[in-house]
């Protein structure tokens, strides 16, 4: 007898499935018109959802976008007054160092002033008035002597004594002359001087001009800031895209010398702390060479701090003038130590290089390898140098540091906008799917139960057809 088991091979299996499709359809087709509007109701939810979410996720990205747009203008507020500040700092030491000047560059103008007068008075050319008598000397003597030796004597007395006093009156006007010209010479350097002197006042002056420019460009940006206009804004955004991406290269390179530094010191490290033992899964001469590169970079910090450099530690910049000062020196010694403690501890790697080549060509029985080169202390002096300077030159680091984490937040705030834009798009997207998904699974319902519904169809048609042909029939019998 054959089995009727849905689960065994026999051929029941095959009518039980068909039965259990026929059935499943029937159910289906008796439950159409719920279903139908289950559905419906079901995809209008999730449409009417989805745009919720949507619109909620739009909100919280314009507060967003709004929160980003306020910290940006406060950050470029901040950094614009402490610009401007130090503008006017600079205007007035240079208002200080400069215009102070004005005082003596004015007396020392009046004095040069009043010898160039002194001198050209007395560089006048005045020629020498010729005597009065000379004429009538000239006259008399230009009379004939007609023969008498007495006469002719006395004219030409007269004719001598006139051509001695022409060449005095000449020789004085040259000596008059080559003193004017003395004098015009002597002219010469207090030009100079007071040439000298309006040159520097211009100087001067050029230089308040361009710093009170530079001063009306600061305050017209930080006017703009102070409307938080679009233009402001979107300088502020650009400007701290470029920071970031500038503090992440030197922060990489930086990383870079750290990484160097780390292995410079890591060797000796191990031979003073023990190479092998370990704290979880890393050595613990690895993590002092960690903590003592930590504690370099955060000497660097706070010393940077203490100059007023950076404004990462506000209570640092608000320490009084003294403290501050002796932190820094604190801070500077500190370094200074951990720069020398490095310096040795590369000395040390290049002496255990050494002891290592040294063993391992005697237990190759290679005597002859065992050279010492009188070079080496050319890597050495090498290795000491980077000891001593890498920790000094990670000061640095806090400077881009502080910029990367200023302009992080801008760079976060963008990001999480265009994230919180796309999955709004997103969600009104599937939204809108949603809102046709109804008809496109009202569709396939019909699909799977399309037999039952033609043969309605069918039904339909067939007594469609049936009552329209007796009624035609009736109304032409009663035409």
């Amino acid at each position: 007898m054959p089995s009727y088991d849905i689960f065994s091979g026999g051929p029941g299996s095959v009518m039980t499935w068909i039965t259990v499709v026929l059935l499943t359809v029937v159910a289906l087709y008796l439950t159409r018109a719920p279903s139908h509007g289950a559905i419906q109701s079901l995809c209008r939810v999730l449409h009417a959802a989805l745009r919720m979410a949507s619109v909620s996720v739009f909100r919280a990205e314009s507060r967003l976008g709004e929160r980003n747009r306020e910290v940006l203008l406060a950050a470029g507020r901040e950094a614009s007054e402490h610009i401007i500040e130090r503008e006017f700092e600079r205007m007035q030491a240079a208002v200080n160092r400069d215009l102070a000047e004005c005082p003596t560059l004015q007396r020392h103008a009046h004095e040069q002033l009043k010898r160039i007068e002194e001198d050209h008075a007395q560089s006048t050319d005045v020629p020498p008035t010729p005597p009065g008598w000379a004429h009538a000397v000239e006259a008399v003597a230009a009379i004939p002597s007609k023969g008498d030796p007495m006469v002719a004597n006395i004219l030409d007395k007269i004719r001598e004594a006139l051509v001695e006093a022409q060449d005095k009156a000449r020789e004085e006007y040259r000596t008059a002359t080559r003193n004017r010209h003395q004098h015009l010479k002597n002219m010469l350097p207090h030009w100079r001087k007071l040439g000298q002197s309006l040159a520097q006042m211009d100087k001067n002056v050029g230089s308040l001009l361009h710093r009170a420019k530079v001063i009306d460009r600061q305050m017209d940006e930080y006017e703009n800031i102070l409307q938080n206009s679009d233009r402001a804004a979107r300088m502020l955004s650009s400007s701290s895209l470029v920071q970031f991406f500038v503090s992440v290269l030197v922060l990489t390179i930086a990383i870079g010398g750290a990484v160097i530094n780390f292995h410079l010191i890591a060797r000796p490290m191990a031979e003073m702390v023990g190479g092998n033992n370990w704290i979880g899964t890393f050595k613990i001469s690895d993590i002092a060479a960690l903590v003592i590169i930590m504690v370099e970079i955060s000497m660097g910090l706070f010393l940077m701090e203490s100059l007023r450099i950076t404004r990462l530690f506000p209570v640092i910049s608000a320490l009084p003038d003294v403290m501050r000062v002796r932190m820094i020196w604190i801070t500077f010694a500190i370094l200074l130590c951990l720069a020398s403690v490095e310096a040795g501890l590369a000395y040390l790697r290049e002496i255990l290089l050494q002891d290592e080549l040294a063993t391992s060509a005697v237990l190759r029985g290679d005597k002859g390898a065992v050279f010492t080169s009188g070079f080496m202390w050319i890597t050495t002096a090498a290795q000491m140098g980077m000891g001593f300077i890498l920790p000094f030159a990670l000061v640095f680091v806090a400077i881009p540091l502080e910029t990367f984490v200023h302009s992080l937040r801008t760079v976060l705030g963008i990001v999480g906008a265009g994230l919180l834009r796309a999955l709004a798009v997103g969600l009104r997207m599937l939204g809108g799917v949603m809102s046709h998904m109804g008809s496109v699974l009202v569709d396939i319902y019909d699909m799977v139960i399309f037999l039952p519904l033609w043969l309605e169809r069918r039904v339909k048609a067939h007594g469609l057809t049936g009552r329209d042909e007796p009624a035609a029939f009736s109304a032409r019998e009663v035409l």
